[in-house]
């Protein structure tokens, strides 16, 4: 399964607790996304001038926040700091978890003025449930209808200001109507391997790791395939090996024999990457072939590895999506040590 895979960028709930830990509290400790930091301290701020200057004393709401891209990038994160930097509470739900319209009444009326909340894999939010939250994002009331045919009515219900920051990893399974309500949008990318190093010594400090040697963490950033969940998760690997093997003393030995114990190399990838570059090489010949046919020959859903193993591959310029299926590259040719096949792909 995806989720017993070191390098899933998938969290599981084991680790849940142990990454809420590591994660800043503030946008001033956050690292990496320079342009959506920006862009949230701006708004932030502004938030925070208009409701000084209001003599009621009540609460100005931040716009709804959409924020899309792989998974282990930090999105619950952000939420959670967006959330303490305007000093309200954070509501937290999944859209499986809103099977039904009822459902999200029960959420909305219990926020209160400004407060946040934070709907994880909102493109699965049901076509009903999506009826229901358009009048609460835009005129902040709730239309419940009650009864049916002709003693059909519609009540409607007024709920607090608030601000809704969405999660996907599927942006393009929204509907239109949905991604327009959203005043904020962001595309989160993948981390560079000194942002990781940067979050690494944070992670480091916080759980007590001060012999480390220079290089350490940066071999561990360059195999974290741009993803600080993935990194939090090496790093706490290793330390248990430095702590058993070599009395808590990490150096690029030792973060070199830990990943190799775990079947990672240098570029991040594992096993079963390995094992899906080297079918397409030698089954079909570098390719191209059809995912269908890969997935038959290895005895793994071809969901697990399109979801899972292609984008990585994708992303370092190891794989070539093709009209006629999928093909190496020759930069996947050289890794594995075979001729590419001469083809206009190369």
């Amino acid at each position: 399964m995806a989720t017993e895979r070191l390098i899933s960028p998938i969290q599981t709930p084991e680790e849940e607790s142990a990454n809420w830990a590591l994660r800043p509290r503030s946008l001033d400790e956050y690292v990496g996304q320079p342009e959506l930091v920006e862009r949230l301290l701006i708004a932030v701020e502004a938030v925070q001038a208009r409701t000084k200057a209001r003599d009621d004393g009540s609460r100005e709401h931040l716009e709804h926040v959409l924020l899309h891209g792989p998974p282990g990038l930090g999105k619950p994160t952000i939420a959670h700091v967006i959330g303490a930097e305007l000093g309200t509470r954070v509501h937290t739900t999944s859209g499986p978890a809103l099977a039904r319209g009822t459902d999200l009444v029960a959420v909305l009326t219990r926020l209160q003025a400004g407060d946040v909340l934070f709907i994880d894999e909102i493109h699965r939010l049901p076509v009903a449930v999506e009826e229901f939250i358009y009048p609460a994002m835009e005129d902040f009331r709730i239309d419940v209808c009650l009864d049916t045919g002709l003693n059909a009515r519609t009540v409607q219900i007024k709920c607090a200001p608030f601000t809704l920051i969405g999660a996907t990893t599927r942006a393009g399974l929204l509907s239109s109507p949905l991604r327009s309500r959203f005043g904020i949008t962001h595309h989160l990318r993948y981390y560079n391997e000194p942002e990781l190093t940067r979050i690494l010594e944070r992670s480091c400090s916080l759980l007590g790791i001060h012999r480390v040697d220079p290089g350490s963490l940066e071999a561990i950033a360059s195999r974290s395939r741009g993803t600080p969940r993935i990194a939090n998760r090496l790093l706490r690997r290793v330390r248990d090996f430095a702590d058993v093997r070599a009395g808590g003393h990490m150096s690029g030995a030792i973060v070199d024999d830990a990943l190799r114990l775990e079947g990672v190399d240098h570029l991040g990838l594992d096993e079963l990457d390995r094992a899906y570059l080297r079918t397409i090489a030698t089954v079909y010949d570098c390719g191209p072939v059809g995912l269908e046919a890969v997935a038959a020959t290895m005895n793994e859903d071809s969901g697990t590895l399109e979801d899972v193993v292609e984008p990585y591959l994708l992303q370092i310029g190891f794989l070539a999506r093709t009209r006629r299926g999928r093909a190496l590259t020759a930069k996947a040719c050289e890794y594995l040590g075979v001729s590419p096949k001469t083809s206009e792909l190369f």
